[in-house]
């Protein structure tokens, strides 16, 4: 054991301590629509078969509203008239996702209109009410009441046939199928992403760090494919609101912060302290100022980075937004320093998916253990945090000017996923994507976070693999295992999506 870990060690166990719960911002509540397909000529010929259809898809209904989403039931389309009926009602109804509810066999003049003429995410749910047969006791009406996956092939054919991709499907079985029910709540919350995306309001301020070519963004483009409009904001407006705190309110935010953070002694790093009082103070005004500004200005979302004058109040504010963000982005209000707003987005996306989104880069590759350290200073996710997180004064932050208040933790252990969000040299956006393992060990002392990754199949190739498809420098790393969801979103967006 090294001199350092001993060190890590012999602090206080990390992983027993609480966070305090962060209250969200805003929950976000997609709106989904359902409509069933059925074939008109069989209800007259099989008696009840109808209604035995609307019941199937009142369980369906009932398995969406578990996920907190507002779910609009358009009924049955069993002939093409009723198609061209519903067609006007889903583009009115402001849908973010709709789910074809495969009922029985369908022709496909029910569907063919509708897909050739809406933009919202189709998911065809094919959900078998029998796990199987009743061979014995089988009959032509037992047969259509389980003949959900039917009409699969012929809708996907169709839609290709008009100009779009083959949807997405569920297909499962109604009752006791943990699968499906897994698949639902994915396409839910796909749903979050893309009802927030099209209209967040992302704030940005000054520029990225001079001679960062990676992270800078057309601010059209970035509306052109994710909906969301950039905010372009100036410094002055959070030193203003800075200026005018009243001391109750900095008082009362120096007791929360106290509430989410440790403020261990100093370990190994020289430029670290215990937190000091008059950081701790320029931390909670800060904050405080950051919230009435992000109020004033509507937004969901923030990339940033401004220097300012040496030893100006606008230097000591735009250095000190960290505890704050930490605090916001936890609520659910991505902020991203080094204004990458590409990040942001990134950071976004994960927080909708409810999987966190903690602002991240490489740092150095434990070539013993074979694991590289993701982190970086600034903003991070609390919510996923490995046990307390901690505060820590520096005297210097590395690379930027200002010192003040560093946040310091790991993300916690267990599944992860990366995201970047990168641009190519034909001005498209691209997501590189990837899982790996947050695992156990100590993580350097130095007011950053940090985090033990590991992917496969070892560390080498992993980074070589990553860095082939382009990626900016910085990602956005969530909890859980979820490249496949989120490469979902990409591709919805007509955005390349690969997982590393």
């Amino acid at each position: 054991m090294t001199e350092l870990e001993g060190q890590l060690l012999a602090e206080p166990d990390k992983k027993k301590q609480a966070i305090p719960v962060i209250k969200r911002r805003v929950e976000t509540v997609p709106r989904i629509g359902v409509f069933g397909v059925g074939y008109v000529k069989y209800w007259s010929q099989f008696e009840g078969l109808y209604d035995q259809m609307m019941e199937k898809q009142e369980i369906l209904l009932g398995k969406l509203r578990k996920n907190k989403v507002e779910v609009i039931d358009f009924g049955m389309v069993d002939e093409v008239s009723r198609a061209y009926e519903l067609l006007p009602r889903l583009k009115a109804a402001n849908l973010d996702l709709i789910f074809c509810d495969m009922l029985t066999y369908a022709t496909s003049s029910t569907f063919g209109v509708i897909i050739k003429n809406m933009d919202v995410l189709v998911v065809l749910v094919a959900l078998q009410p029998d796990s199987a047969l009743d061979y014995n006791n089988a009959s032509t009406h037992l047969q259509l009441y389980n003949d959900d996956i039917c009409a699969l092939p012929e809708f996907a054919g169709v839609a290709v046939r008009m100009g779009k991709k083959v949807p997405d499907m569920i297909i499962g079985t109604l009752h006791n199928d943990p699968g499906s029910e897994a698949e639902i709540a994915e396409y839910c919350n796909i749903a979050r992403v893309l009802h927030d995306l099209k209209t967040a309001r992302i704030g940005h301020i000054g520029h990225p760090i001079e001679a960062m070519l990676d992270m800078h963004s057309d601010a059209t483009m970035l509306t052109a494919h994710f909906g969301l409009h950039i905010v372009q904001c100036e410094a002055n407006e959070i030193v203003a609101k800075y200026e005018g705190i009243a001391p109750a309110d900095v008082e009362a935010e120096k007791k929360r912060i106290l509430e989410f953070f440790d403020t261990p002694d100093p370990v190994s790093d020289p430029i670290s302290e215990k937190l000091k009082e008059a950081d701790l103070e320029v931390a909670a005004r800060v904050s405080v100022a950051l919230e009435k500004f992000v109020e004033d200005k509507n937004l969901d979302g923030l990339a940033y980075y401004y220097e300012g004058e040496d030893n100006s109040t606008t230097r000591q504010v735009m250095t000190n937004l960290i505890v704050g963000n930490s605090l916001l982005t936890g609520a659910g209000f991505p902020m991203c320093g080094e204004s990458d707003l590409k990040c942001c987005i990134a950071m976004f996306i994960m927080d909708r998916l409810g999987i966190g989104g903690s602002f991240a880069e490489f740092h150095p590759v434990d070539f013993s253990e074979n694991f590289i350290l993701v982190g970086h200073d600034g903003p991070h996710n609390i919510t996923i945090a490995q046990g307390k997180p901690i505060l820590r004064s520096l005297k210097k932050y590395h690379g930027k000017p200002g010192f003040g208040a560093g946040v310091e933790f790991k993300i916690k252990e267990g599944p992860i996923t990366m995201l970047s969000i990168t641009s190519t040299y034909e001005g498209k956006f691209k997501f590189v994507i990837a899982e790996g393992e947050s695992v156990e060990g100590p993580i350097p002392p130095t007011g950053n976070t940090n985090t033990r990754g590991f992917f496969k199949p070892d560390v080498r190739t992993f980074l070589k693999k990553w860095v082939k498809e382009g990626p900016t420098h910085h990602f956005a790393l969530g909890v859980g295992h979820h490249a496949e969801t989120i490469k979902k979103i990409g591709e919805y967006l007509n955005i390349e999506a690969v997982i590393v």
